[in-house]
């Protein structure tokens, strides 16, 4: 966790973000979660409650780390014939990417989250998305720290760097928001099921595209991104278009 400290720490100085902006994406995420049945970690918070919780890794608070919780999330993928024989409503996987930083804490860049960029690129390319802003209806990002939501938001292209903090706490983000992030409440909401926390993310994108997210589903959604991230120290992600 220390090395999500030192990271954070320069991800505020490059981009201008500040600690409430960050705090805002877990009063967010766990407001999120009071919707989700499956959230292990859902709580109407506000931006001091999270500011104050106490640090961690200094800038990093206690509130701003996502617990962990137990799951299991299984997938049934299938040719468009096998799917279209076995359900009237397929969810299609229009693209898929995958990255790899460097591991190395003395080479990589620390404010900058090349491999999500990366990554996003190749699941755009793959699906023939020119403006993932317009032609994405909502994303399902990894929030391992809260800090991470916002750089992986930018690294993805969803805005430019350093806008995501602002973005997030004019609401831009929120469920009701212009583009809803982490609806199901993502790992801060839900809690972090280590290497099944990217599927839990691609799940929630599943169940909006099918109208099966109950209490917080978004109207009208037809494509959907989820991001995954390895965690630390790893530089390692995967996205997905659906």
């Amino acid at each position: 966790i220390y090395v999500a400290g030192m990271e954070m720490l320069r991800y505020l100085a490059e981009t201008a973000t500040t600690h409430e902006e960050c705090a805002a994406v877990v009063a967010k995420n766990r407001a999120n979660a009071l919707k989700n049945p499956s959230a292990g970690h859902p709580a109407a918070l506000s931006i001091d409650d999270v500011l104050i919780s106490g640090p961690v890794a200094e800038p990093l608070t206690r509130l701003e780390c996502a617990d962990h919780s137990d799951g299991a999330i299984v997938f049934v993928l299938a040719s468009a014939e096998t799917a279209r024989a076995l359900t009237d409503h397929p969810v299609w996987l229009r693209g898929i990417g995958w990255a790899n930083d460097t591991f190395r804490l003395e080479s990589r860049p620390w404010g900058d989250a090349r491999y999500a960029r990366a990554a996003g690129e190749m699941a755009y390319r793959t699906a023939g998305i020119q403006s993932p802003r317009e032609e994405i209806d909502f994303a399902e990002i990894d929030d391992t720290f809260a800090y991470k939501e916002l750089q992986h938001t930018e690294a993805l292209g969803l805005c430019p760097p350093g806008v995501a903090g602002e973005w997030t706490l004019a609401g831009g983000t929120a469920s009701s928001g212009a583009f809803p992030v982490n609806v199901s409440g993502g790992a801060l909401g839900q809690g972090h099921l280590l290497d099944a926390t990217g599927l839990a993310r691609v799940l929630e994108v599943v169940l909006q595209l099918r109208g099966e997210a109950g209490q917080r589903q978004i109207e009208g959604v037809e494509t959907g991104l989820a991001f995954g991230w390895r965690g630390v120290p790893t530089t390692g992600g995967a996205a997905v278009v659906l």
